[in-house]
């Protein structure tokens, strides 16, 4: 999710929890933070979690 827009950028799978000082590379090349990570539920009858992180855009200076 965007900090700024609050509208989701881009779907990842994870085979582990991200830890909150990651920094990703998104598919269009842009760095980005994790502000804040979100846990949701898992929907009826499924075992995997969604995970919504909140990025920053890094700056490059």
């Amino acid at each position: 999710m965007n900090t700024t827009t609050g509208q989701p950028i881009q779907k990842l799978s994870f085979e582990r929890m991200p830890k909150p000082w990651v920094t990703f590379h998104l598919e269009s090349g842009e760095q980005v933070s994790a502000e804040r990570i979100d846990i949701g539920k898992p929907a009826p009858g499924k075992f995997a979690t969604p995970v919504y992180i909140w990025v920053t855009p890094k700056s490059n200076g």
